[in-house]
């Protein structure tokens, strides 16, 4: 008897692990001389599981034949991934992860295209269907803050202190940019604080940051305060309390980042590689081959293209008789006659024409003549405001969102508002 009831629970358990199919049909077990002992047991197929990141020059195909996936089923899944996904941005490091069965037969697979987006191929009866899904993520608010001191001597040490990545400095650096010289001008005793949105998978990873919607800088004494709002064309930007915006009509640099100048604008200067003395009408930053370059505001590309000494240039007319060149760029993104927005892609960091390295010289003319571009900026008028029509819902979202910043940070002291000033 007591045989017959593990023999019982045994056939429970493996009608289970089969998907709940029915295995016996009552509480008695048929007598041993009953089984036919040459009936075939279906049982469950092994799946193997595999998660890693791509490898430096691997492929799309060679990640799938290092996992032993059979060869018919690597030719169709690269030809439907290939139908929603350019497989020639698979990018190494980036995570990927895939079923088998036993005998090779791949079903499913994904691999994270970004921070934000997964190609998964999954297996339909005897095909595959391939989509691009956006990573599930939940998102909350979170109030930062930070102090500029001995320890933290800059933006980015302060933020690192605060424990987050410099991401968000370079975020809070361009909403302020306009109003504060973050290479010069920070100093011990300025603090930061602000609402941002995070961001995080379902497996509470953090997967990055979404807007700041408020923000505050306490800099010398003066603090000064933006927050997030979209006009209802759909455009975000960043406003002080007044409605004002904090975009200038000129961007303080080219770089989405807080560049290095490694040789200033002068009537007379050496030439590194000439070796005579000649005008240098711009100024040089230092940075990486292939940074991104950007509009330092709206316009019209004049020239895009080779130009002598300066190599690939991109030359863009503005409003207010303002122009802009960028020289030396490794590779061109705009066309003759192309209208840019503030920020858009121009070209990218490079050493063509005369030059000794990768860098960005950025020159800027005002009434045809050209000035130094570190100078000017601050005089430039701030881009449009808020139209009076949307002064009600920003005045809302304003109140809403410096309301989040006081109630967690009652304890600051009262400072002189720099946006109360005459600009």
């Amino acid at each position: 008897m007591k045989r017959c009831a593990i023999a019982v629970i045994g056939a429970c358990l493996c009608a289970s692990a089969c998907g709940g199919q029915r295995a016996i049909s009552d509480s008695r077990v048929a007598p041993e001389s009953m089984v036919r002992r040459d009936a075939d047991i279906p049982l469950p197929q092994e799946t193997r599981s595999l998660s890693a990141r791509v490898a430096a020059g691997a492929t799309l195909a060679s990640v799938l034949r290092s996992a032993n996936v059979a060869e018919a089923d690597v030719t169709a899944v690269i030809a439907r991934a290939a139908s929603v996904f350019d497989l020639r941005k698979v990018r190494a490091s980036q995570p990927y992860c895939l079923e088998r069965a036993g005998d090779g037969v791949l079903r499913r697979f994904e691999y994270e295209i970004d921070n934000d987006r997964l190609l998964r191929v999954a297996r339909a009866d005897a095909s595959f269907i391939a989509e691009v899904l956006p990573i599930p993520k939940t998102r909350s608010l979170d109030v930062v803050r930070g102090q500029i001191d001995r320890s933290a001597p800059s933006l980015f040490a302060a933020m690192d202190e605060a424990g987050e990545a410099i991401d968000l400095s370079v975020a809070l650096a361009d909403i302020f940019g306009g109003e504060i010289d973050f290479n010069t001008e920070v100093q011990p005793g300025d603090r930061f604080d602000l609402l941002v949105e995070k961001q995080y998978r379902d497996d509470h990873v953090f997967a990055g940051y979404g807007p700041i919607l408020a923000a505050e800088f306490d800099n010398a004494g003066r603090r000064y305060r933006a927050v997030r709002f979209t006009l209802a064309d759909g455009t975000p930007g960043y406003y002080d309390h007044r409605g004002v915006s904090m975009r200038r009509f000129v961007l303080r640099s080219p770089l989405k980042f807080q560049p290095v100048v490694t040789s200033g604008f002068s009537r007379s200067r050496l030439h590194p590689i000439l070796r005579e003395y000649r005008p240098h009408l711009g100024v040089d930053y230092k940075a990486p081959l292939g940074a991104p370059v950007i509009a330092v505001a709206d316009g019209v590309v004049v020239e895009a293209g080779t130009s002598g000494g300066a190599g690939r240039m991109v030359h863009l007319r503005h409003a207010n008789h303002v122009e802009s060149e960028y020289l030396h760029l490794s590779a061109i993104a705009v066309r003759v006659g192309a209208h840019v927005r503030q920020g858009d892609l121009v070209g990218r960091v490079g050493s063509s024409g005369l030059a000794t390295g990768p860098h960005l010289d950025y020159r800027l003319k005002k009434n045809g003549a050209f000035i130094n571009p570190l100078t000017p900026q601050r005089a430039m008028p701030p881009a449009d405001p808020v139209p009076p029509s949307q002064r009600g819902a920003f005045n809302e979202v304003r109140d809403h969102a410096f309301a989040e910043l006081v109630a967690r940070d009652a304890k600051r002291a009262p400072v002189q508002t720099a946006a109360d000033d005459q600009r």
